[in-house]
C-alpha cells in the first residue's frame, strides 16, 4: 500500500460522495450557525476539496479551510477558483495546527476527528480552543462506534463507474477499522491506472469525547445525528461546543 490517505482519493472524493446531499449538509451548519449566534470568521478543519467551505464562503461567512493533505488542498483550491469564491487555504494537521488569529468558529465535518486516535484527542482539542475566540463554536463529527464496529467492519465497499472504481477492504481492530482502498481510474488511452491507499479511521465513545471536550476547556451544548436526527439511530454523531 504504502500511500498517504487522500494522496490519490483527492481527485475524486467529491465525484465518489456525490450522494451525501452536500447542500442539505451544507444549509444544515448555516442555520446551525445562525442559530447559535456565530460570528462571521470561520475556521473548516479537515476541509478536504473544500465544499463546506465554499456553501459557507456563499452564504457570506468569511471562511479558512485547513487539510493536513496537499492533493486535497490542490483540489480545494481548483474548485474554489472554479466556483469564483475566496478562501484562504492552509495545510496543517489538526492535532498540531495553530492560527495567526483567532476565528470565530470551526466546523469539522466528515470524519476529520476519527482520523485522530483516542490518545491525540485531547490535545487536538486544546489546539482547537486555542484558535477561537472566547465563546467561540466549535462544531465537529465523528462516524458513531455503531456504524465503524457493525457497518464498516470486515466489509467490502464498491463504486464502479465508467471513469472510475473504487474498492475498500475493511477490517476492524478493537479501537479501530483500516481501510485497504484501492483507485481503478480510467485514462485518456483508455487504460486504467491501479493507486491504492491505507485509511485508518479511529473509534470514539460518546462519552469519553465528551470528557475531553470538557478537560479542554469546551462546554458541550447538544450531540445529535446526522442533520439533526436523534443520535441513537444516526451513523454520525455531531457536537455542538462552546469555549468557555
Amino acid at each position: 500500500m504504502g500511500s498517504l490517505a487522500y494522496d490519490f482519493l483527492a481527485e475524486w472524493f467529491e465525484y465518489l460522495n456525490d450522494d451525501c446531499g452536500y447542500p442539505q449538509w451544507s444549509q444544515y451548519f448555516i442555520d446551525g450557525l445562525a442559530a447559535l449566534g456565530a460570528g462571521k470568521n470561520g475556521l473548516e478543519l479537515g476541509c478536504g476539496s473544500g465544499a463546506f467551505s465554499r456553501a459557507l464562503t456563499k452564504a457570506g461567512y468569511t471562511m479558512s479551510a485547513m487539510d493536513c493533505s496537499a492533493p486535497m488542498l490542490s483540489k480545494a483550491a481548483r474548485l474554489a477558483r472554479e466556483e469564483g469564491v475566496s478562501i484562504n487555504f492552509l495545510q496543517g494537521d489538526a492535532r498540531t495546527f495553530a492560527l495567526p488569529q483567532r476565528v470565530d468558529f470551526i466546523v469539522s465535518p466528515n470524519d476529520c476527528f476519527n482520523y485522530i486516535g483516542q490518545r491525540q484527542l485531547k490535545g487536538a482539542f486544546q489546539h482547537a480552543r486555542k484558535a477561537l475566540v472566547k465563546g467561540g463554536c466549535f462544531w465537529f463529527d465523528i462516524s458513531s462506534p455503531c456504524k465503524l464496529r457493525t457497518k464498516f467492519a470486515n466489509t467490502v465497499f464498491a463504486d464502479d463507474r465508467d471513469d472510475i472504481t473504487y474498492l475498500s477492504f475493511n477490517r476492524l481492530y478493537e479501537d479501530r477499522v483500516e481501510m485497504n482502498v484501492t483507485l481503478f481510474v480510467k485514462e485518456r488511452d483508455g487504460r486504467f491506472s491501479r493507486y491504492d491507499e491505507l485509511h485508518t479511521q479511529y473509534i470514539h465513545e460518546e462519552e469519553a469525547v465528551v470528557r475531553a471536550l470538557e478537560e479542554s476547556g469546551f462546554q458541550v451544548l447538544k450531540v445529535e445525528g446526522h442533520l439533526g436526527e436523534p443520535k441513537e439511530r444516526s451513523d454520525r454523531l455531531n457536537f455542538l461546543c462552546k469555549r468557555v
